[in-house]
C-alpha cells in the first residue's frame, strides 16, 4: 500500500516544561501520493522483468523490478532532478521527483545525464547494463529499478550498495505492490522475483519473471 503517511517526521518538543520552556513542533515534511510514473523506458516494444524483488534480492521491502527492454535504452519516467551517486567503481543513478519521491537506476552503463540536471519525462539516461558501481551482482544486462520516499534531501554518495539495499531501503524503501506504472500495475509474489504485471486496459497479466509488450 502507498505510503500517504509522513516520512522521516522531526518534530522539536520541549522536553522540559518544568522549566516553564514551551516547545513548538518543527515543520513537518510529507510525501505525496504515489506519482504518475511512466515505465522506465520506450513504451511499445518487448520488455523481459526478472520480477519484484527486495533491493538486496534477500530481505527487506520489495522495492525494486527489474527491467531488460529490446532497446536496451533507460528514460526517466517522470520530470526531475537528477543524482549521481558515487562509489569506488563509478556511478548510478537516482531521480528526485517532486512531493517527496526517488527512483533508482542500478546496472546502467554509458550514463547520459549528469549531476543535478533536470530532466523531463522519457529523457535517456543510459543503457541497461551489468555495472556495479557499489558492489553487488548481475547477470545478464538490466536496470534495477528501486521506489523511494525522501522526502529530505538524501545524499548517498560513497554508501556500498551492500548499506543502501539493507539499512536505507528498510528505511526510505516504497514497495512496488500494488504500484500502476506506464498503465501497468505490479503485484508482488511470494517469493523474491516473482509477481505478475497487469495491463490496466485490457485485464491482460504476465507472470514474473517474464516478457511481455510494454503496450500503453
Amino acid at each position: 500500500m502507498t505510503k500517504l503517511h509522513t516520512r522521516r517526521t522531526v518534530l522539536a518538543v520541549a522536553m522540559t516544561a518544568a522549566l516553564g520552556l514551551l516547545g513548538a513542533p518543527a515543520a513537518i515534511a510529507e510525501v505525496a501520493p504515489f506519482p504518475a510514473l511512466a515505465l522506465p523506458f520506450k513504451a511499445g516494444q518487448q520488455v523481459y522483468s526478472a520480477g519484484i524483488h527486495s533491493d538486496d534480492g534477500s530481505t527487506g521491502v520489495k522495492n525494486a523490478i527489474d527491467f531488460s527492454p529490446a532497446d536496451r535504452t533507460v528514460r526517466a519516467p517522470l520530470a526531475g532532478t537528477v543524482h549521481l551517486q558515487h562509489c569506488a567503481g563509478g556511478d548510478w543513478v537516482t531521480i528526485d521527483h517532486a512531493g517527496g519521491w526517488r527512483t533508482g537506476y542500478y546496472h546502467m552503463e554509458g550514463i547520459k545525464v549528469t549531476d543535478g540536471e533536470h530532466v523531463e519525462a522519457g529523457a535517456v539516461l543510459g543503457s541497461t547494463g551489468n555495472a556495479l558501481p557499489c558492489g553487488g551482482s548481475s547477470t545478464g544486462a538490466h536496470v534495477h529499478f528501486t521506489l523511494w520516499t525522501v522526502p529530505e534531501a538524501a545524499n548517498w554518495d560513497g554508501k556500498s550498495f551492500a548499506e543502501v539495499s539493507t539499512a536505507v531501503a528498510q528505511a526510505d524503501g516504497e514497495p512496488v505492490d500494488g504500484k500502476t506504472i506506464g498503465g501497468w500495475r505490479f503485484t508482488a509474489g511470494a517469493e523474491q522475483y516473482t509477481g505478475t504485471a497487469t495491463h490496466l486496459a485490457d485485464n491482460a497479466v504476465t507472470q514474473l519473471p517474464g516478457r511481455f509488450r510494454a503496450k500503453l
